[in-house]
């Protein structure tokens, strides 16, 4: 007879419960969160849609009001997000929720699926040409083996 042992959090075990999309404005973050959404849908997930708002050194931004413009755009991506919502009411329903964490955009987005106890990651492809020599958030999380990770183009 073989004694089972609780190891705690088991990501993955019964389909997804959480599906996290990081979202940043950016058309393919769009894409990866509609796509995470039909995932979530299907499966009965929650979908937590996830913006990082990048911090900055004080004295960088040389008195730019970084933060009042980093929480705009989480604002204008809560909007954004439930108009879409609103027009899909009826049609296709998907639990979702909004979070804002803080910190570059990989570590913002680990810590977010740790605390989220995420079963799966959705991001877009970086559109940035220098995350080819240095690597994007995408491959990071793909590297950093947590979670199985879906890269959106």
């Amino acid at each position: 007879m073989t004694e089972h042992v609780n190891t705690g959090f088991e990501r993955g075990t019964d389909g997804p419960k959480v599906i996290l999309a990081g979202v940043d404005g950016s058309e393919s973050s769009l894409r990866a969160a509609a796509y995470a959404a039909g995932l979530a849908r299907r499966q009965n997930a929650l979908l937590a849609l996830v913006y990082v708002q990048p911090v900055v050194p004080a004295g960088a931004a040389f008195g730019a009001p970084v933060a009042d413009t980093t929480g705009e755009i989480a604002e204008g991506l809560v909007a954004e997000i439930r108009e879409s919502a609103e027009r899909l009411k009826g049609i296709y329903e998907v639990r979702w929720e909004f979070h804002t964490f803080r910190g570059d955009p990989y570590a913002g987005l680990v810590s977010a699926a740790q605390e989220l106890m995420a079963d799966a990651v959705v991001v877009g492809a970086s559109e940035q040409a220098g995350h080819r020599i240095i690597g994007s958030v995408a491959i990071r999380l793909v590297k950093a083996g947590r979670w199985p990770v879906t890269v959106v183009p």
